[in-house]
């Protein structure tokens, strides 16, 4: 009963890129809002990015001006683009989808940055 599979994560010098990438399943559809999310360590667990249906996005702070996030609905795929990557970037990234009455995570995947 997965409903979300996620992909992308791994390790990286600074300054380099990753994409992650997050597929909805058949399990779960009207999908409002997708996002990802990640814990660094010896933090809570944060907001990185968002984007709802109509492409309207929002992101941390930290990461405005590097990040970019876009979903194809079509395929109920959303992608996270990450540059410029920082070595506070680390942290296990989470793929978030909601609908109408369900908010779901996918299992995660590790990003690490090195100086």
């Amino acid at each position: 009963q997965a409903q979300l599979a996620e992909s992308g994560g791994g390790l990286v010098q600074a300054g380099g890129s990753l994409r992650l990438s997050c597929v909805a399943l058949k399990n779960f559809f009207n999908i409002v809002t997708m996002g990802w999310y990640r814990e660094a360590p010896r933090k809570q667990r944060e907001l990185v990015a968002s984007i709802s249906t109509t492409d309207s996005a929002n992101y941390a702070a930290s990461v405005q001006g590097r990040f970019t996030i876009s979903r194809d609905n079509a395929k109920n795929t959303v992608y996270l683009q990450m540059n410029t990557l920082k070595p506070e970037d680390t942290g296990v990234y989470y793929c978030n989808a909601r609908n109408t009455w369900y908010n779901i995570w996918g299992q995660g995947t590790r990003v690490t940055v090195s100086s």
